[in-house]
Order: structure tokens, then sequence, then C-alpha cells
């Protein structure tokens, strides 16, 4: 039985002929370039940190260094292998979220805008860019095809090293909440969040951006299946019809699908396979920092010390493979690749910042509205951009999706209202 999975695995990887058997434009890829070698060669190098460095935590708890370590590199090991003491009671944290009695009802429209659009402008453009860089050429000319850039890590790279700057500068210009946590324990969600995000830009060169975008809405499936087995959680009727209704609306747009262009790559078993390898990635690294806030952390600081991970296992994975320096000299070749990566970087950043603020200032069912609203209006901008085709049955099981999106926000407030507990809402840090 493993057998027949492996080989499944491995025809997954290989190249997939054209509808009606023609023969695909380009010749077929060496297989050191196939999408699962490279997630092995990319595992292999974040085990290459990750192993040593858990081997020697569990060597330091061991010993007791707590209680027997001195010398100069003791404050340093402490915090990353022990952590600090959980702050004091009259230490002050971050206030929580409160509206000033002399706040207008103008003022607060004027914020609700300005975060709306921060949050639609970053990711609207961030989707876009995403899909030009893992999609299309770069120097093409009349004479010659040009050139794509390939190597998803390399992106992902440039993402966190932004994020991580803009963190480490609002720690440093804003009071944060006493650090609690050991630092190694952000390696974790740090390591599934690359991985998450490797599997999101690799899935682009086998999916279409919005069959990618709907499997991120339907995440809250298997995010219910897993509660269900494993934490044996129990669920309002209301879960189980807008989950059905997740389901009908994604089945409808993924079997009326029209045909994609030539220059567009077409769903494969491949880009579900990662689109699978995105959602578990991707659920585990919100459990984790769900976890990890019980240091009364803030979410800026999850963001730095995340990200400062993701920089390390990248760097490194990259410097083993000798690909960091091939990225580099992709960016010298092709400047509007720069400035794409660049811009890439700066929305993915700027946008992590607006999702602080929003539910910072509205709550978290506001910013679920417009991200939810936002993943709209990036199908229909990647339709238009780009010249994916939707049918009518598709388009209709699009508007089925979202309106049990927002049909589960409209029961979560219902629900908050009448003083019951609600469904918990899905960790916001690290989303890109």
């Amino acid at each position: 039985m493993d057998t027949r999975w492996w080989a499944v695995v491995v025809l997954a990887t290989l190249p997939f002929r054209g509808a009606g058997g023609e023969a695909p434009e380009a010749p077929p890829e060496p297989w050191t370039q196939l999408w699962f070698f490279r997630f092995l060669v990319n595992a292999a190098g974040y085990a290459s940190f990750m192993v040593p460095g858990y081997l020697l935590v569990q060597y330091l708890r061991r010993r007791n260094y707590l209680e027997t370590g001195r010398g100069l590199c003791f404050p340093l090991v402490k915090a990353c292998v022990f952590g600090n003491e959980p702050k004091a009671p009259d230490e002050p944290g971050l206030a929580p979220r409160t509206e000033s009695a002399e706040t207008t009802p103008t003022w607060q429209a004027l914020k609700l805008l300005f975060c709306a659009a921060g949050l639609q402008v970053s990711y609207l453009t961030w989707g876009v860019l995403q899909e030009r860089v893992m999609t299309r050429s770069y120097g093409a000319t009349a004479t010659t095809p040009g050139e794509r850039f390939t190597d998803s890590q390399f992106l992902v790279l440039m993402n966190r090293v932004l994020a991580l700057m803009v963190a480490g500068l609002y720690c440093a210009l804003c009071k944060q909440p006493r650090h609690g946590a050991p630092m190694y324990q952000y390696s974790f969600a740090s390591l599934t969040n690359v991985l998450s995000s490797w599997c999101q830009y690799e899935a682009l060169k086998f999916v279409s951006f919005p069959t990618q975008v709907l499997a991120k809405a339907s995440k809250v499936i298997p995010v219910m299946l897993m509660g269900k087995l494993v934490s044996r959680r129990s669920y309002e009727h209301w879960e189980y019809f807008t989950a059905g209704l997740i389901s009908v609306g994604v089945s409808m747009f993924l079997l009326s699908s029209g045909p994609e262009p030539r220059s567009s790559p077409a769903t494969t078993l491949s880009g579900l396979i990662l689109l699978t390898g995105y959602i578990a990635f991707d659920s585990f690294t919100s459990n984790w920092q769900d976890a990890l806030f019980a240091y009364k952390m803030s979410s800026v600081q999850m963001m730095f010390g995340v990200n400062f991970f993701s920089c390390l296992f990248t760097v490194g994975s990259l410097l083993e493979q000798g690909a960091l320096l091939e990225g580099t000299r992709f960016m010298g070749r092709h400047s509007e690749f720069a400035a794409h990566a660049l811009l890439l970087s700066v929305c993915s950043a700027c946008g992590q910042l607006f999702i602080f603020y929003t539910i910072g200032q509205f709550g978290a069912a506001v910013f679920t509205i417009i991200m939810t609203l936002r993943q709209a209006f990036a199908i229909l901008l990647s339709c238009l951009l780009y010249g994916h085709t939707v049918t009518v049955v598709g388009g209709l099981g699009v508007a089925v999706v979202f309106a049990a999106l927002l049909l589960r926000v409209y029961a979560r407030g219902r629900l908050k209202q009448r003083g019951k507990k609600a469904v918990p809402v899905e960790s916001t840090v690290q989303k890109v």
C-alpha cells in the first residue's frame, strides 16, 4: 500500500502533458528541479539547524544550566533556552482595546476606512505580484522567451528579512511587554511557516491563483476535522452547515472551471498536494502561535521571533544549496524582478502591521470581514489581469464560499452577544 502512495507522489511531481495529449512547450525539467526533490532538499537544510539546536537545548536542560551556568554567555543562553520569568502582575502590558469617550463616529469611520484600504491595497498588490513573479517570464523579447524565477525559497527569505526589520524597528520604538518565552520555541512555528509559504509560492506553478485563494478560504474544513478527531471538540450546527456550504462552493468552482490559457499552469495533482501541504503547515503554525501567546507577548514580538528563525533557516538552506548567489544574480539580470520582489516584501510587512492595528481598533470580527472581501476581490483582479476563465457555475461556487464565510462571522457575533463562548478566531500572525 505504501508503494502505491509513493507512486502517486512521484507521478505528481512529473510534468503533465497538456489537454488532448499535446506535448509541453518547454523541455521537461531535470529531476533535481522537481518540486518534491526541492522540498526534501529544503527540509534537509532546515533539519541541519533544527536537529543540533534541539539536541543542544535538551542537553542544557538536563545539565540544569539555569542553576549552574555562569559567564558572559549566560544571559543569552537563558533567553534562548529557558526564557525569562513571567511578568509581574503590576508590570504594564499592552493596553486592551478600548474606545475613547471622545472618539466621534466620524473619526471611527475614517479609521475603519483607513484600515480597510490599507489591508486591501497591501494584500491585493501582494497577490497580483505573487502571481506575476511565479507564473510569468522576465527579460522576454521578440526573439528570446525570457526566463522564469523558480526559487520559491528565495522569495520567502526576502519577505522574512523585511518583516524582521519592520518588527524589530517597531519593538524598538514602541513599548512592549516583558518578553518571557524561550526563544527556541519560535523555531517550530517558524519552520512550518517557511514550509507553508514555500508550498504557497510553489503551488502557483501548477494551479491558478483563484484556485489557491479558494483553497485558503476552505481551510476551516480540515481545521474542524482535526478538532473533532484530535481534540474531541464539539461544534455548533451552523458550523457544520457553513463548512458544508464551503465544500459545495469549492466543488462547484473546481469541477466547472473552464480551460486555462496556455500561458497559465493548469490545475494538477502536484498543485493539490502543495495546497494540502500549505494548509497543514499553516494550521500547525497558527496553533503553535496561539500556545506561545500564553507568555503574554505582543503580536509584534511574535512577528519578530518567527521571522528571526525564518531568516536563519532560509539563509542557511540557500547557502548550503548555493542558491542564494543565484537568486541575487537573477535580481541583477532583471531589475523588474528586483522591484517586484521588493514591493512584494513591503506589502507583506505592511499588511502585518495593518492586521495588528485593525484587530486592536475594531476586533477580529471586523478584520475577518475585510479579509474575506479581500479574497473575493483578489480572485476578480486575477481573472481580469491574467485571463483566468470562470464559468457561471464556478462564479456561483465562489459566491457560495464567501457567503458561507460571512455567515460564520455573523454567527460568531450573535453568539458573543448572547454571552456564549464563541469559536476562537484563528491566529493572524504570519499569514503570508
